[in-house]
C-alpha cells in the first residue's frame, strides 16, 4: 500500500527506516508515553528485522526527506465482521503540525473503499492529543476498557472511538 496526502506518504517500513524508527519511536521517550512499544536504549542493540515485511505497520514519511517520521499499526483485523483497529506514533518533534490527522483520515478513506464497515483506535486517558485526532476524523466515543493491560509499570485505561461507514446495498 501506498498513499499519498498533500504533504505524506504513508509506505512500508524499509531496511534503510532503522535509525529514524530508533530516533522517533524506539528511543524516544515522550512517544513512548502514549505509544506501546519497547523502549530501546542504543541504536546498536536495536532489533528492527521484526518490523521488516510486515503487514500491518506502515511507515510515515515527509514527502519531501523521504525519512520515517512516524509509524501507522493495524491491529486486531476482522475480515469476517469487517471490523479493525488502528494505532499511529509519531516522533515528537514532528507533533502538532496536523501529520497525524491527515495520515488517519487518508487511512479511513482508503478502509472505506475497502469494504470495512467500522474501525477503532484507542488512547490513554491523558492523551488529549489523539483523542483530537480522532475526533477531527469523524471517530467518535465507543466505549472504555479500564486497566485493560499493564504498560509503564501501572494498570493502563483505554478509551475507544470509531466510526462506522455506512454503505448502500
Amino acid at each position: 500500500m501506498d498513499i499519498e496526502t498533500e504533504r505524506l506518504i504513508i509506505d512500508e517500513i524499509r531496511p534503510e527506516d532503522r535509525e529514524s524508527y530508533f530516533i522517533n519511536i524506539s528511543h524516544d521517550k515522550e512517544v513512548l508515553k502514549t505509544f506501546v512499544c519497547q523502549y530501546q536504549e542504543n541504536l546498536e542493540d536495536f532489533d528492527f528485522e521484526r518490523y521488516l515485511h510486515r503487514s500491518d505497520i506502515f511507515a510515515i514519511r515527509e514527502k519531501n526527506a523521504q525519512k520515517l517520521i512516524g509509524i501507522f499499526v493495524e491491529c486486531d483485523v476482522d475480515m469476517e465482521k469487517k471490523t479493525l483497529e488502528i494505532g499511529y506514533g509519531l516522533g515528537n518533534k514532528y507533533w502538532h503540525k496536523g501529520y497525524m490527522t491527515e495520515v488517519v483520515k487518508a487511512m479511513l478513506d482508503y478502509y472505506f473503499k475497502s469494504d470495512f464497515l467500522t474501525v477503532y483506535a484507542s488512547f490513554f486517558p491523558e492523551n488529549i492529543a489523539s483523542k483530537r485526532i480522532m475526533e477531527k476524523c469523524g471517530m467518535t466515543y465507543s466505549h472504555t476498557n479500564k486497566k485493560e493491560f499493564e504498560y509503564l509499570g501501572k494498570e493502563r485505561d483505554l478509551i475507544y472511538y470509531k466510526i462506522e461507514f455506512m454503505r448502500q446495498l
